[in-house]
């Protein structure tokens, strides 16, 4: 064969060959580009707002997180035990209102948002697309609470309130991976940031009226577990009551409430039921190293039974650098930023019954959730000053940063 033919048919196999393999390289790089964004759960009217991760904070979107509630009442309205404990969840932790929204994390392809609803003892996957149901996952026991989602967003933990349990989930299937006991009323998960450890806080019971520091042996076993991710087993449970006692704080709850680590894990920050105020607690050594006490708000009562489930403060987060921290004073009606090494207060900014407290997306703002005023405020870490405040729905509480689709505005809704 010609040398110049053989050379043109060499081309055309050459050119199929690249055609062929062009679709594989166009498919990698087909995968929808994703925003970052905050999800806000309006617990008692089951919706999340979405709204902008920096800037003005503006509201993108608002899911309903509840689309199958026709169904989940006829369950609850057929079963007694269940209808006793919807209830109770109703006049009790939620202060006359259902509890549909607590926690909530996106998965890493942004098409939809994984849901704990208190009241529904279940957590659900909501496509963000159409807003119907992916899966389905009843907890065990008849309350469903805070969440962690694992560092590579593959794996969901849940707290299951009634029965002292976590279950950990795939997040894409909700099958369960796994579960651990846990102290009287699981709350607080924190994932390590490696993955391999989850730390859970139990809170024990907050819902009774014997909050008098001399009756806080009736609220029951609240600690610290720290289980290994993959097998489940426990690796350390830590007990505050003896850690508290060690520095004179024997008046003081031992019940772990909201916490963060400090960027290399050396360091945890942590609030407890009735105090206003934090704790440090050096990992390593297994102490409580320092405390700081913050300002009483002179209009709060000092009736302890009329502090919401037992938390005079609850919300605490730390800026990326390690820097600061920023603490939400729900019973005392303010937020502030405290500087990490000195743990001097910042400005008290007045905030209704701010509920939580998170990281902006580009780490320059704490943003709390006001309960009171269903309102979302962020304040400069920089500062300690409020920048912006935005609305959003009925009793905000978590407020987790999440992605979604680029051009997403919306789910269309349904089952």
């Amino acid at each position: 064969m010609p040398v110049r033919r053989t050379r043109y048919l060499c081309a055309i196999a050459a050119a199929l060959v690249l055609t062929v393999a062009a679709p594989t390289a166009a498919t990698a790089d087909s995968s929808p580009a994703l925003r970052e964004v905050l999800f806000v759960g309006n617990n008692w009217d089951g919706t999340a707002d979405v709204i902008e991760s920096t800037g003005d904070f503006a509201r993108i979107g608002r899911i309903d997180v509840i689309p199958d509630k026709a169904e989940r009442m006829a369950e609850i309205n057929a079963d007694p035990i269940r209808w006793i404990y919807f209830m109770a969840i109703r006049s009790g932790v939620g202060e006359g209102h259902d509890q549909f929204v607590d926690d909530m994390y996106s998965t890493p392809d942004g098409t939809s948002v994984v849901v704990s609803r208190p009241s529904f003892a279940d957590v659900v996957s909501l496509d963000l697309a159409t807003g119907r149901v992916n899966w389905r996952f009843p907890v065990s026991g008849y309350r469903s609470d805070h969440m962690a989602v694992s560092p590579d967003g593959k794996r969901v933990a849940v707290s299951a309130s009634t029965s002292n349990t976590v279950h950990v989930l795939d997040i894409g299937t909700g099958e369960e991976l796994g579960s651990f006991k846990t102290g009287d009323k699981p709350h607080e998960n924190v994932f390590s940031k490696d993955g391999k450890y989850i730390w859970n806080m139990s809170i024990g019971e907050v819902n009774t009226a014997l909050d008098a520091p001399w009756l806080d042996w009736t609220k029951g076993d609240r600690r610290v577990t720290v289980v290994d991710a993959t097998t489940f087993r426990q690796a350390k449970v830590i007990d505050m009551r003896d850690r508290l006692d060690a520095i004179g704080l024997e008046d003081h709850s031992d019940a772990v409430r909201p916490a963060a680590f400090s960027p290399d894990e050396s360091k945890l920050y942590f609030q407890v039921s009735f105090f206003n105020g934090f704790f440090e607690y050096d990992v390593a050594t297994d102490r409580i190293t320092r405390t700081k006490t913050l300002p009483e708000n002179p209009a709060t009562s000092d009736d302890r039974t009329t502090w919401v489930n037992d938390s005079r403060h609850h919300g605490i987060t730390m800026k990326p650098d390690g820097s600061k921290l920023c603490v939400a004073g729900t019973m005392d009606d303010y937020a502030t930023v405290v500087d990490r090494a000195t743990l001097q207060q910042g400005p008290l900014v007045t905030a209704s019954k701010p509920y939580w407290a998170t990281v902006s997306g580009d780490g320059r703002s704490c943003v709390v959730s006001e309960s009171g005023a269903d309102r979302v405020t962020a304040i400069d870490f920089a500062t300690g000053e409020k920048t912006v405040s935005v609305p959003v729905g009925d009793h905000p509480q978590r407020v987790r940063l999440g992605h979604v689709e680029a051009d997403w505005s919306g789910a269309e809704g349904g089952q």
